[in-house]
């Protein structure tokens, strides 16, 4: 069985992530905000869709499914109970859903909102993280409905996936995080080159996604509140309590925020 992974682009930056099955033309799609590109990609494909998973409530994550449920009345539909959707099959972390066979975990990876879940599908051995707005490449969702300690906790739970793992975040945000990391760590090598290169790839609408944890341990600051560069470049923009990683990881959302 061979599964490839798709990003359907909607709205004017999120990605709908699809899992196709090449065997048996069937598809998985995470989060379709908007059911029109989803139709139209399933169409030219010939695919049909089966499943429908969802990391949390926003409406451009979750704004598409009803209508991709009336025209595929035969989509399993995975979703938080908090996800203000009609699923059918009610997921929490720790909960584990199927795509044709292989395994996806289910985590809380709550903080952007309160109810945030991650999918971790494991291919062959080779994981996959689909994680909403909790993780951007070189960022971080912002606090909604969670609390800045919750998304401190999942960014520490998802760091512990194995290096090579691939991260599949919803938005294309890559470009503009770099901006604002290289403003905490100016020197830091792999965000030039990685921001040079996501500059040329979004001129020319080529998704920067997906990454993998190691190269998001290299660029992404909110994964780097230890080291000294980061913690250096936080207090020149903020005072902070300690250098504990929560109060560096709370000062980073803040400097963001009005970045």
């Amino acid at each position: 069985m061979t599964i490839r992974i798709h990003p359907i682009k909607a709205f004017n930056d999120n990605y709908i992530w699809t899992l196709i099955n090449e065997n048996n033309k069937q598809a998985i799609v995470i989060d379709p905000g908007q059911a029109e590109p989803v139709m139209s990609y399933l169409e030219e494909n010939k695919l049909e869709l089966t499943s429908i998973w969802t990391t949390h409530h926003h409406h451009d994550h979750i704004g598409g499914v009803a209508e991709l449920q009336e025209s595929y009345p035969m989509t399993h539909l995975v979703a938080h109970t908090e996800h203000n959707v009609d699923e059918d099959q009610t997921i929490k972390d720790g909960s584990t859903v199927s795509a044709w066979g292989c395994a996806a975990q289910v985590w809380d990876v709550s903080g952007h909102t309160a109810s945030h879940v991650a999918y971790i599908l494991d291919i062959d051995g080779q994981k996959h993280c689909f994680c909403g707005d909790t993780l951007f490449s070189a960022g971080c969702g912002r606090v909604f409905t969670g609390t800045i300690e919750q998304l401190h906790n999942s960014f520490k739970r998802l760091n512990g996936l194995p290096a090579e793992t691939l991260l599949y975040p919803a938005h294309e945000y890559t470009a503009s995080n770099l901006r604002f990391g290289l403003s905490i760590e100016p020197t830091n090598d792999a965000m030039q080159q990685t921001l040079v290169q996501a500059e040329e790839k979004t001129t020319q609408g080529i998704p920067t996604l997906p990454v993998s944890l190691e190269h998001e341990r290299a660029v992404n600051v909110f994964l780097r509140t230890q080291e000294p560069s980061v913690i250096a470049g936080v207090k020149s923009k903020a005072t902070i309590d300690d250098d504990k990683s929560l109060a560096v990881f709370a000062a980073l959302r803040e400097l963001k925020n009005s970045f």
